[in-house]
């Protein structure tokens, strides 16, 4: 495994090879309750995609007290681009009549005078919350350093040796990449490497051969290796 100045050396150079590349903006600051929502519709899903099922929800909803009183199956088709729709929107149902049963209002802003760590730990007790929905809303919204790590993220990340392959803890990954990732650069790592795991890094077959980190990832490097090999065990014997 890389030692930390490898792995922050290796970082900056992922940082600097895919913002050229993608030149993708810092995601947009909401209030705190409208984070997480959007936040539930992100996790797992490219930004494309979240940012649609989110301004669905706007165009087909008037207020969010409106999608509360909706059946999940009407939610459902707003997110019907995203992966798992059915269970977001039972999460997003889940989570605004538990602010508006607890609060009487959809207004979560308070969060902002409690500190950090009061807050975060407040999200977290939302049943619809998750590590990566918590780690989101404390850096867009509450001006923390966190790194949202989701599934395709977390597959992109193990591939180039930046974590351990073996430790399935969000969390605990999730604090050691913030030791070595500056602040500065928080807001767009994980929107730079969501988009790597989009177009190229996929869970089965992928595109390694046309990867931009192709040459510098221990994965990328054994499946191009891989297909050289195959490709000269099936060539045909000269007559």
């Amino acid at each position: 495994m890389a030692t930390v100045v490898n792995k922050q050396r290796a970082l900056t150079q992922v940082y600097t090879a895919l913002k050229s590349r993608y030149g993708l903006s810092t995601p947009e600051v909401r209030p705190v309750l409208t984070q997480f929502v959007y936040a539930l519709c992100r996790e797992g899903a490219t930004r494309e995609k979240a940012d649609r099922a989110f301004r669905n929800l706007h165009d087909r909803f008037f207020d969010w007290n409106e999608v509360r009183v909706s059946s999940a199956r009407e939610i459902e088709e707003a997110l019907s681009d995203l992966p798992d729709a059915e269970q977001r929107a039972q999460r997003i149902l889940s989570f605004l009549q538990e602010v508006f049963e607890t609060t009487f209002s959809f207004d979560l802003e308070v969060l902002h005078k409690k500190g950090l760590k009061q807050a975060t730990k407040q999200l977290l007790r939302y049943q619809a919350a998750s590590d990566f929905v918590v780690a989101w809303v404390t850096l867009y919204t509450l001006g923390g350093h966190s790194i949202p790590l989701d599934a395709p993220i977390l597959r992109v990340l193990r591939r180039l040796g930046l974590i351990e392959a073996d430790r399935g803890d969000s969390e605990a990954l999730r604090s050691s990449l913030e030791h070595i990732i500056p602040k500065v650069r928080g807001p767009l790592i994980g929107e730079l490497v969501s988009a790597l795991a989009d177009e190229f890094c996929w869970e089965d077959d992928p595109n390694c051969a046309a990867c931009p980190l192709g040459s510098s990832c221990p994965t990328g490097q054994e499946v191009v290796r891989a297909v050289v090999v195959n490709s000269r065990v099936s060539r045909p014997k000269p007559r």
